[in-house]
C-alpha cells in the first residue's frame, strides 16, 4: 500500500512540476547525488563531505560529524536500496531543487528534495528535506 501511494505521489508532482531546460543541470544534478550516496555506501564519509555545500560543511564542520547525521537521520539516502530520480526545477534564485524517490533496505518508499547550489562549474548539496502529505503532491 505504501509503495502504492509513493507511486501516486510521485506521478502527482512529475504532472504538477515544472521541468527544466534542457541544459544539461538535471544530468548534473543527478550525478553529484549518485556520487555521494555511492560514497555513502562505502562509507567513505571525507569523500561524501566534498559533496557538501559550504554552508552545510560549516554547520557540520567535519567529515565524521556529518556522516553521524546522515546514518542517524538519513538512513534511508546511507543504504538506500533504490533510487529514482524525479524532476528538477529552479529553487530559489541560485539553487535547483531534485526530487528523488528512495527506496530503503527494508522496502519503504521516502521522497526527498535536495537543494543543490553552483559553486566552482559544479553543483553542491544544500540540505535534503524529507517531504511528508501536501509536500510530496499527495
Amino acid at each position: 500500500m505504501r509503495r502504492i501511494l509513493a507511486c501516486l505521489a510521485a506521478a502527482a508532482v512529475l504532472a504538477t512540476s515544472t521541468p527544466l531546460a534542457a541544459n544539461g543541470d538535471g544530468a548534473a544534478l543527478q550525478q553529484v547525488i549518485r556520487d555521494q550516496i555511492a560514497a555513502f555506501q562505502e562509507d567513505d564519509f571525507d569523500a561524501a563531505f566534498k559533496f557538501a555545500s559550504p554552508a552545510i560543511r560549516r554547520i557540520f564542520g567535519s567529515p565524521e560529524r556529518f556522516g553521524q547525521m546522515v546514518r542517524q537521520g538519513y538512513p534511508m539516502v546511507h543504504r538506500p536500496s533504490e533510487l529514482r530520480f524525479l524532476e528538477a526545477r529552479q529553487g530559489s534564485r541560485s539553487s535547483m531543487l531534485q526530487r528523488v524517490m528512495v527506496t530503503d533496505t527494508t522496502g519503504r518508499v521516502y521522497l526527498l528534495e535536495y537543494e543543490m547550489v553552483a559553486r566552482g562549474g559544479t553543483y553542491l548539496i544544500n540540505g535534503v528535506r524529507i517531504l511528508r502529505g501536501a509536500e510530496a503532491g499527495v
